[in-house]
């Protein structure tokens, strides 16, 4: 693979340019989850990239692939096009970890019929494809950038887009660690706060620990509240909350005729 010299004064400053998108995306991750992480670098990869018309980010999963996310419905359909052949640079990025450039879509040997259709359907005529190397569970990821122009992208640009698909991949591992890490922590305080509550109500009322959880999910369920909820209740209060408020008001019950009062 040929890349462009990382020295010269214009790839430097698009590197710089890619890098600082990328501190401002990782200030904003906090308030992200994965897909909006992968939405943002699609529309990096726009911006950024000279000869860029559109862009999205492919998933391999239990053997299906699906587009995550897109710039448009130009690159929704082109992704769609290699899902039903089962063929293109997307597809072969993510199963073979490289990347791949085709000049002319148009006469590309390794993908003709994807290149035939992507071109006369949808007018793109050449693409930059990378597999996204996070570790974010068990599916794969791909980086997929289209141009409506023949050699749309040059060294320089598969240079950046490599430098996008590395700190994306990164990116995303961020985001899917925070929701494991912050949903763990949502169950551990769940349990703790329902241990809680069954100690209460098997010191106040002398009942066993399977009686305790009982009582907490049948007024869960009578309340239509969360258990959670509940349990927080019976901790801050010493008493389990009264039942029956999940239940229609007894005048709010539609009046059978033949029992109705004159």
């Amino acid at each position: 693979m040929v890349v462009a010299d990382p020295n010269t004064d214009e790839t430097h400053h698009d590197l710089r340019q890619v890098a600082e998108a990328f501190v401002r995306l990782e200030a904003e991750l906090g308030s992200m989850d994965g897909v909006a992480t992968s939405d943002a670098i699609a529309h990096i990869a726009v911006d950024r990239l000279p000869g860029a018309t559109c862009a999205s980010v492919t998933s391999y999963e239990r053997g299906r692939f699906r587009t995550v996310v897109a710039t448009d419905e130009t690159a929704r359909s082109a992704d769609e096009i290699q899902y039903a052949l089962g063929s293109g640079p997307c597809l072969d990025a993510i199963l073979e970890d490289t990347l791949y450039r085709p000049r002319d879509l148009r006469h590309d040997d390794r993908w003709p019929e994807y290149g035939e259709r992507v071109s006369s359907e949808l007018g793109l005529l050449s693409m930059l494809s990378y597999r996204l190397g996070h570790d974010g569970g068990d599916s794969l990821d791909g980086l997929n950038i289209y141009s409506d122009e023949v050699a749309g992208f040059d060294e320089r640009a598969e240079l950046l887009g490599l430098m996008l698909a590395t700190h994306g991949a990164m990116a995303i591992t961020v985001s899917a660690n925070r929701a494991e890490v912050d949903n763990l922590h949502k169950a551990l305080l769940s349990s703790r706060e329902i241990g809680v509550a069954m100690g209460v109500l098997m010191a106040r009322h002398r009942v066993t620990r399977e009686e305790a959880f009982a009582l907490l999910r049948m007024t869960s369920q009578d309340t239509n509240r969360k258990l959670r909820d509940v349990a927080l209740e019976v901790s801050d209060t010493g008493v389990l909350p009264p039942m029956g408020r999940g239940r229609p008001a007894r005048g709010d019950a539609r009046t059978d005729p033949a029992t109705d009062g004159d």
